[in-house]
């Protein structure tokens, strides 16, 4: 506001006349027109005081546009978004009005993406079980199969966004197949015991992947039927999950568990936070990473079984006890992505 008109109003008032007449005789906002007064009794002058620190270089519509540009486009660098600034501000400005309101680059998480028949199925899956506690879920064997990599690493893409957006979906990095050097597991899990970890056997290359008939064969047929086979006399009835890969549900397996008389518990599709075998794949590859990388395929065979066995079986119960949580985390996302 020009300081004469500030001098004015204050003129107006100092001669009697009425702080609002005063404020409408200068086209001054009442509520503006009481902090000019109280301002000018407080300090004796209308003009704007001395500020301590340094002067922020963006004005106020320059930082709601780096906001607005980094929220729509999240995985732009500093220096991308300090060149789209009116004034050409520098990386360094941008990331010091980002970090005020609380935003910061950040790793993107590596979620798999959902459309919305995916949401909707995660969502009724988790309407179904909101009363369940981890009890409930001691009846369900868990498996799934994974890659294990010679050399194991991971990608990094970073975005901007604050704390509590870290599950928003363009904050997100959708998980894509790789092809290194690799070793494909299978493995089991239910409360309180560990089942029994395999190295799968398949030729590779067009047609030589993990087919219906080599799931049958190398799983089905031995480790999961006698597993369990134990698992049911101790507890009496329990079911069987696992995800929705075409070699697992082919009509010859889902065949298969009707003969052997195993149910399947459900698992909807693109959910891995729901299996709760995914965390036991992250901390066995967490102790192969505290180990001496291995330098041949078979090594690294020999130091996958090593790892399964080393792991605690109160550290495998700590994630399948979770499930309750996971449970609320997708109800309160609607099926969407959660920290699990």
């Amino acid at each position: 506001m020009i300081l004469k008109k500030k001098d004015r109003f204050i003129g107006r008032v100092e001669a009697k006349q009425n702080i609002v007449d005063a404020a409408n005789a200068e086209n001054i906002p009442p509520n503006t027109a009481y902090k000019i007064l109280r301002k000018y009794r407080q300090t004796g002058t209308t003009s704007n005081l001395p500020r301590s620190g340094r002067p922020r270089l963006a004005t106020d519509r320059e930082e709601r546009h780096i906001i607005r540009d980094a929220t729509n486009n999240r995985r732009k660098t500093l220096q991308e978004l300090s060149k789209d600034t009116a004034s050409n501000l520098s990386a360094n400005t941008v990331q010091k009005v980002l970090d005020r309101h609380g935003y910061h680059r950040r790793l993107a998480r590596k979620k798999p993406y959902l459309k919305q028949h995916h949401r909707d199925a995660r969502h009724e899956w988790a309407k179904y079980r909101k009363d369940f506690g981890p009890e409930d879920f001691a009846f369900t064997i868990f498996s799934d199969e994974c890659y294990v990599c010679l050399d194991d690493k991971g990608d990094h893409v970073f975005v901007t966004r604050r704390a509590d957006e870290e599950f928003h979906d363009d904050c997100l990095l959708a998980t894509v197949k790789q092809s290194p050097i690799r070793v494909m597991v299978w493995g089991c899990i239910i409360a309180g015991r560990k089942g029994p970890l395999l190295v799968l056997e398949y030729p590779g290359g067009r047609g030589g992947g993990m087919t219906a008939a080599r799931y049958q064969e190398q799983v089905l047929n031995g480790a999961l039927q006698g597993f369990y086979e134990e698992v049911k006399e101790e507890r009496g009835c329990i079911d069987f999950q696992q995800d929705g890969a075409p070699s697992h549900t082919a009509k010859s397996t889902i065949a298969w568990f009707k003969k052997a008389g195993i149910p399947l518990a459900e698992h909807p599709a693109q959910s891995p936070d729901i299996n709760t075998i995914e965390p036991v794949w992250h901390e066995l590859k967490k102790v192969l990473r505290s180990q001496r990388r291995a330098s041949t395929v078979e090594g690294l065979k020999s130091a996958i079984r090593a790892a399964w066995d080393s792991l605690p079986q109160e550290a495998i119960d700590r994630h399948i006890n979770k499930l309750p949580d996971v449970v609320k985390a997708l109800l309160e996302a609607k099926g969407g992505h959660t920290r699990f």
